[in-house]
This record gives C-alpha cells, sequence and structure tokens, in this order.
C-alpha cells in the first residue's frame, strides 16, 4: 500500500467528547456511592450510622463549594475562550486526590483524611463538568443534543459498570489475582483509588486530543478576565429573573438533583446498612443499576428528539419517586433488587435530558457559564439534602426515615419543572 495514501487513525469529536463521560463516570459510581463510601462508612468510621451522617456531610461541604466556584468559573472560562484547558486542570486535581484514598485505612484515625481527600477530588469532579458539558453544543448540531447527550451518559454508566466489575473481579473479590494485596488492611477496597484515578487519567484522554475549540479572542488569565468573568456573571444573576424558563428550570432542577445525587450517594450505605448487603453484594447490585440506568440511557437518545427532553425528565422523575417510596417501606431483599434496578432504568434519561434542556437554553457563547448555573443549581443546596438525611438518620436511629426525605426534594423539583417552557429549534 503507498505510505501517503496511509491515513492515520481519528476519533470524531462527537466520539471524544462522549469517551469522558467513559473515563469520569468511574469517580461517582466507584468512588462516591458503591464502593468508596460503603467502604468509609463500615470500615473507617465507627459503626455505619456515624459513617453515613460524616460522608453526608463530606458531599454537602463540597457541594456549597461548588456552588460557589462553578458559576464563576465558567464565567471566566467564557472570557478566556479556554474550556479544556480549565476540564484539564480539575480532572486533574481529581485524579490525584483520588489515588491518594489509598493511603486511607480502616480505622477511626484515618477518617479526617479520608473526608478531606474526598472532598477535593468531589469538587474538582463536579467543576470540572461545568467545562466538559459546556462543549456539548460545540461538538454537534443543535437538533442532535438530546441524542449525543443520550449516548453520553449511556457510555458513561457503561464505563462505570466496567469500572466496578474490574474493581470487583480484580481486587476486592479477585477471580483472577494480578497484584497481592492485604484484605486485614482492606487494601482489596483501597486500591480502588489509584485504579479509578488511572482510569480517569487515560480514558479521558481523547477529548483533549480531538476536540478543538475556536482560537480567536482568548485572553490569559489574570485579574481582568476573573473581573469580566464575575461582572458577567453578576450580571446574568440579576438578569435571571427576566428569564423565566431558565429561572423555573434552574429552580427545579435544585430540587430534584439534590434528590438524585443524595439517593444515589447513599444508595449502596442504605443497602448495606438496612438490608444487611455485604460490600461485595453492594458492588454486584451497583453493577446491575448501572447496567439499567446505562439502557435507560441509550433509550433516551433515541426518544428524547422525538417527545422533547422535559417530556423525559417529567416521566422520569414521576418513576422514581413512585419507585424510591416503595424502596424505604419495603423490607424484602429480593423486591429491594427488583424494584432498585427498575428505578435504575429511569435515571439515565432523568440525567441526558436534563443536560439536553440546559443545552436548549444556553446561548452557545456563553455556554460555559450557563452550565455554571446548571451545576450551582445541581449543588446550591446540595448540601441540603445529604444533611437533613444525615440529621433524620441520626435523630430517628433509622436509614429508612433518613432516606425518605428524598421524596420531598423530588416532587417539588417534579411540580417546578412541568411550569418550563422549552424554545423551539
Amino acid at each position: 500500500m503507498d505510505s501517503n495514501k496511509l491515513v492515520r487513525p481519528r476519533i470524531t469529536p462527537q466520539v471524544a467528547w462522549c469517551m469522558f463521560d467513559w473515563a469520569n463516570s468511574a469517580f461517582p459510581t466507584v468512588i462516591v456511592t458503591f464502593v468508596f463510601g460503603t467502604y468509609f462508612a463500615t470500615s473507617v468510621a465507627s459503626n455505619s450510622v456515624e459513617g453515613a451522617s460524616l460522608w453526608g456531610s463530606a458531599l454537602a461541604f463540597s457541594g456549597v463549594i461548588v456552588a460557589i466556584l462553578g458559576p464563576l468559573m465558567g464565567s471566566i472560562a467564557d472570557r478566556m475562550m479556554r474550556r479544556k484547558i480549565w476540564l484539564a486542570a480539575f480532572s486533574i486535581i481529581c485524579i490525584i486526590s483520588t489515588g491518594c484514598l489509598w493511603f486511607v485505612k480502616p480505622d477511626p484515625d484515618w477518617i479526617i483524611m479520608g473526608l478531606m481527600l474526598f472532598v477535593i477530588a468531589n469538587v474538582a469532579f463536579e467543576v470540572g463538568g461545568v467545562f466538559y458539558n459546556s462543549l456539548l453544543p460545540g461538538v454537534t448540531s443543535r437538533s442532535n443534543l438530546g441524542r449525543l447527550s443520550g449516548w453520553g451518559w449511556g457510555l458513561g454508566y457503561a464505563g462505570g459498570l466496567c469500572a466496578l466489575l474490574v474493581s470487583l473481579v480484580f481486587f476486592i473479590q479477585p477471580l483472577v489475582s494480578i497484584v497481592e494485596l492485604n484484605k486485614q488492611t482492606a487494601e482489596n477496597v483501597r486500591v480502588v483509588g489509584p485504579f479509578v484515578a488511572i482510569w480517569f487519567g487515560l480514558f479521558c484522554l481523547p477529548l483533549f486530543l480531538f476536540i478543538k475549540e475556536k482560537t480567536c479572542n482568548r485572553k490569559r488569565l489574570g485579574v481582568s478576565v476573573i473581573g469580566e468573568g464575575l461582572a458577567a456573571l453578576l450580571k446574568t444573576l440579576r438578569g435571571l429573573h427576566l428569564q423565566k424558563n431558565l429561572m423555573k428550570f434552574l429552580a427545579a432542577r435544585v430540587f430534584y438533583c439534590d434528590g438524585l445525587n443524595t439517593l444515589f450517594a447513599f444508595g449502596g450505605i442504605y443497602a448495606a446498612g438496612t438490608f444487611g448487603m455485604k460490600l461485595d453484594e453492594v458492588l454486584w447490585f451497583g453493577i446491575a443499576m448501572n447496567v439499567a440506568a446505562g439502557l435507560g440511557a441509550l433509550v433516551v437518545s433515541a426518544v428524547d428528539n422525538k417527545i422533547g427532553s422535559k417530556i423525559t425528565v417529567i416521566i422520569g422523575l414521576a418513576a422514581i419517586i413512585l419507585i424510591a417510596a416503595l424502596l424505604v417501606w419495603i423490607s424484602s431483599l429480593y423486591l429491594f433488587w427488583t424494584l432498585g434496578l427498575i428505578l435504575g432504568i429511569f435515571v439515565g434519561p432523568v440525567q441526558a435530558a436534563s443536560r439536553t434542556m440546559m443545552a436548549y437554553l444556553a446561548e452557545p457563547e456563553r455556554a460555559a457559564e450557563m452550565f455554571g448555573l446548571f451545576a450551582l443549581s445541581g449543588k446550591i443546596t446540595s448540601f441540603l439534602g445529604p444533611a437533613v438525611l444525615a440529621f433524620v438518620t441520626l435523630s430517628f436511629d433509622s436509614q429508612r426515615v433518613g432516606m425518605a426525605t428524598i421524596l420531598i426534594f423530588l416532587l417539588v423539583g417534579l411540580v417546578i419543572l412541568t411550569r418550563v417552557k422549552i424554545p423551539d429549534l
């Protein structure tokens, strides 16, 4: 073959963008929800109730930081026209702090270090998401936003699923031993920290290699750019009441996102504490949940553009509320598995279609700022859901009662969302 005709393999920007979802989804799946969160609550903390409370407090604190940083960083990035470099910076911070979770041993003496590392990693993960989401309108047409967002979420769930499977098969309950790990000091569990760090670092590379940003009108980071970004953000916030649909959508997301984040952050802890599921059982449940949620996200990639992102979110939230109500009432482990998997099917569509709604409502030249507000809406009261759950759990000494508080957040968000109007394409 003529060497001059050889074509270097190239990943399309759309595939590269979706690959980042595959890369970073290992963090919320393995670290926040199913492995490290459960390990912290049951092995690092003195008991599962205290562990759930401390984990909730860490999520709440990191949520407050994200609520402050997200919109400001997004506005600054829009002024600089450099979203990828900020995404890279926060991804590196998340990767390093996640890798350091290896040092958190199963002893209460390591509680503070574990929480500090987790807060840093979680803040970096969430703020990085502002810049990642803001790249969406630039890699596809407006009419294809729902489809690509759905594929991204679907691939993200697949990535989380694969990361969970690798964690279970090679480390926690190894079928194939690739490294000698001491179970007495929980090395087989703690290793998920550096594993997720490597996973994230490796699979995020396509986005930085194959997605290009506009190079015109770029500015360097400095006091003036920070000032411009802050001024633009304040102007947007002051005028938000004039953008009624955007304001209603963000208000709705404040509540239902808080409920969903709390539900998933405490899902593994609830399964272990209330139904007596062991860590490996929680992992298998997490794997099954990711399969269900991934399938749901792929379904929305096909139907979002047909029935609309708003209707997709409404249907998903209504189903989640009904199923979650049953989950805090039942005592059968079999029913817990069945209902949990059905619930998972609706989570992917809600998350994917919400991102699509924001992309429809956002002005392209202010995408990072708008998605900063999107992050703000998901975090401004993110301390409230975990804090209320932690307080009620401790007050009633019951995880069931604590988990029931999530229903209130989901229901309020659903009611507000019904009043949002999406502009025509």
